[in-house]
């Protein structure tokens, strides 16, 4: 028992030794705590006080020296311990970054961004959006994979290459944001190990991607640092990659992750905490990411005192979470400011804290040689007007207020020069000292923001609004009285329409999943008595034979035809596919089939009846899973096809109604609004990509259902997505 015992002791020991010994602040996550003259301590808390009588010292140039000493000698000791070196920081491809001060993520199937309808890229509509709104941005994120991933075999380069116009469309649209001065970004998906194995390892397999349509960085989805693999394998080909991790990396990762994402969600204290990373190397870009907020003032106030960025992630996987107007303006601030004081916010002399007058106005200092910025925050929830920070007197320096855009005329003091001006409620400020006139850049800055005027931001609409969907509509077909050939009558019934959304995220926030024309706003769960008349519905899905018939009669051939019945050759389907589902078909190639021969494609209420009978079983069959009643799944990479639609007797619906569920998923509504169309999926399919929690989930049940983000038809397209059609009966 000694012996273990003086084991412990040793491990405990060896482990404390391998911490830094020699700060008292350690960061609590990524970010570094203030200084702990900065607390009100009350009555009824312990701890010490310099004057029992004060709640509230306020942190004095002394106290904020040996903070920064503190943690500067932390920076040096922990620089050592890593063995940094920050030369990947003064490549000129990968300086950009410096100044990426906004970086919204984008969903590839934003309106904004792509039109369907006249089939092109719009950049030039979605950059104008976001330049009216909020300011503009540095760099995009875009987002083609998750939560579309895993539907079928295509890896998330795949997914990428089935945008629009294939990589020739991607290099054109690329350029598109390069001529707006905006870096392009994609993601990487480490835990993408169930789909098509690209073939080459990951890092060789991006890096030539990125390359062969001109992107200039890589977000790390998931990742706490992207192994330095990644920045290798892109410099070998000429094309050098920022890489940022959506977690923070290793501190010794820093080195080769230039970006980095800043969580900090449940961190937003009301004195602002140093971002780790950026006290470390203040070149290293984080963008702050808080996707489910609604109020938005914390981010900016934490990037604008770190002289960091922001992700404006406002359509979270077809989930619109807008800013509001007063997030808006206060984003105009930031992104104006910062993109002004660029040259500034990378000074390694930065000193977060400087002394300021005023309780809850706090201030960071970025020196360079003949100047000196402040970039200043109110958290206070009131205006804060007075003298506000004193600066030691220097000969010949003048002042200017750069959010007021004037020049300060400071009153001497002991302790210095002392600054007056106003900083509204949540508010921002900054100040430039200088030796004669102000430079021409900081000229231009403040030329802008008088150009601005910026609205205090109490005035502003800060009211969180939800983005209304729509259903698109069904035009109803000529009306049969004998059932046609090969379906089957469901009778007129008062039904109980009861479904919920099977999204991996948002919980069960107001604008996950849809909006049904009862629903007041989309949310995952639905619960709806309807009336539903007659109509006729396919016994079996639309076969490979099937459709031969139609394009054979019709000759149709879709405009966007990438990806169109990717498993025929030859203007046929493999030998022994005549009785499968057709799969890599669109909606609009679904809804063609159904014109010609005289249908439609189903409601989804009219679907889950014809599943679901008169009875709510979980499944066609029954209220208990049953193997035999569906294809055996197919969790492999390479997907074997479906199974033919007649191969499961087992699987009938009460009405007799055949593989609805397990063999292909099958298209039934669209919803639009906005920013965002979606088209909703009932049934599962045999395919099931292993490793991940984050494949496209299934949906087997009758009251649940898949939403598949619609794009383009060739990005649509899908080996594991199928239809079936329904006539109204008289």
């Amino acid at each position: 028992m000694k012996a273990l015992r003086a084991a412990i002791v040793i491990a405990l020991v060896a482990a404390e030794s391998a911490l830094p010994q020699d700060t008292r602040y350690h960061a609590k996550g990524q970010l570094i705590p203030a200084p702990d003259c900065f607390s009100i301590h009350f009555a009824w808390q312990s701890g010490e006080q310099s004057d029992p009588g004060d709640a509230w010292t306020r942190c004095n140039s002394d106290a904020h020296a040996a903070w920064l000493a503190d943690i500067s000698h932390w920076r040096g000791e922990r620089k050592i311990r890593i063995g940094y070196n920050g030369a990947r920081y003064d490549n000129p491809a990968l300086q950009w970054t410096q100044s990426s001060f906004m970086q919204p993520q984008m969903m590839a199937q934003d309106r904004f961004f792509y039109d369907p309808v006249a089939g092109r890229y719009t950049v030039d509509i979605y950059l104008d959006d976001l330049q009216r709104r909020y300011g503009g941005i540095d760099s995009v994120l875009i987002w083609p994979t998750y939560p579309n991933m895993g539907i079928d075999n295509r890896n998330q380069h795949d997914m990428i290459r089935s945008m629009p116009g294939g990589v020739p469309g991607l290099r054109a649209m690329i350029a598109d944001f390069h001529r707006r001065g905006v870096r392009v970004l994609f993601p990487m998906m480490m835990w993408d190990q169930g789909t098509r194995d690209p073939g080459m390892p990951w890092p060789k397999a991006i890096a030539e991607l990125m390359k062969e349509i001109g992107a200039d960085g890589i977000n790390g989805d998931t990742q706490d640092g992207v192994p330095l693999a990644f920045s290798l394998a892109a410099d070998e080909t000429g094309h050098p990659l920022a890489f940022e991790p959506e977690g923070g990396p290793s501190d010794e990762a820093l080195a080769w992750n230039v970006m980095t994402w800043g969580q900090y969600g449940g961190q937003f204290d009301f004195v602002p905490g140093v971002d780790k990373y950026r006290w470390l190397e203040p070149r290293h870009m984080v963008n702050i990411s808080d996707r489910w907020n609604r109020r938005k003032i914390d981010d900016l106030q934490y990037a604008f005192f770190n002289g960091e960025g922001w992700e404006s992630w406002e359509n979270i996987w077809g989930i619109w979470n807008g800013i509001t107007a007063r997030d808006a303006q206060a984003t105009r601030i930031v992104a104006t400011l910062e993109r002004g004081l660029a040259p500034y916010l990378t000074s390694i002399g930065w000193e977060p804290f400087y002394p300021m007058r005023r309780y809850g106005v706090f201030a960071s200092r970025w020196p360079r040689p003949g100047s000196t910025a402040w970039t200043i925050v109110n958290r206070n929830e009131y205006d804060v007007d007075g003298p506000q920070i004193a600066i030691p007197h220097v000969d010949g320096i003048r002042y200017f207020d750069l959010f007021h855009a004037r020049e300060l005329h400071p009153r001497r003091e002991a302790a210095g020069d002392v600054l007056s001006f106003a900083i509204e409620a949540h508010g921002f400020g900054a100040v430039l000292a200088v030796g004669g006139d102000a430079p021409p850049e900081i000229a231009g800055l403040m030329a802008t923001m008088v150009r601005m005027k910026p609205a205090p931001l109490a005035r502003l609409n800060g009211e969180w609004r939800i983005l209304r969907q729509e259903i698109v509509g069904v035009k109803p077909t000529l009306p049969s009285a004998p059932t046609p050939p090969g379906m089957i009558k469901i009778p007129a019934r008062h039904f109980d329409f009861r479904v919920a959304g099977i999204e991996i995220e948002g919980s069960d926030d107001i604008g996950v999943d849809v909006q049904y024309p009862w629903e007041d706003s989309p949310r995952r769960f639905h619960d709806h008595p309807m009336d539903i008349a007659a109509f006729y519905i396919d016994k079996y899905p639309v076969t490979n034979a099937e459709f031969k018939k139609f394009l054979d009669a019709a000759a149709y051939h879709p405009r966007d035809d990438q990806n169109f019945l990717r498993d025929w050759q030859n203007g046929t389907y493999p030998q022994g596919w005549a009785n499968k589902p057709v799969t890599w078909v669109s909606q609009e190639d679904a809804r063609a089939y159904a014109k010609w021969a005289g249908k439609r494609l189903p409601r989804e209420w009219e679907w889950q009846y014809a599943a679901e009978g008169t009875d709510g079983r979980a499944y066609p069959w029954g209220n208990e899973w049953k193997p035999s009643a569906v294809p055996f799944p197919d969790q492999s990479r390479t997907m074997r096809g479906p199974d033919d639609v007649d191969a499961h007797p087992a699987g009938a619906s009460p009405f007799g109604v055949m593989d609805m569920v397990g063999n292909v998923w099958q298209w039934t509504e669209e919803f639009v609004d906005e920013h965002t169309r979606a088209a909703i999926l009932r049934g599962g399919s045999y395919y099931q990509p292993q490793g991940s929690i984050w494949y496209f989930p299934q949906a087997y049940r009758n009251h649940q259902h898949g939403k598949l983000l619609l794009m383009a038809p060739g990005y649509d397209r899908s080996a594991a997505l199928g239809f079936r059609c329904v006539v109204d009966a008289e």
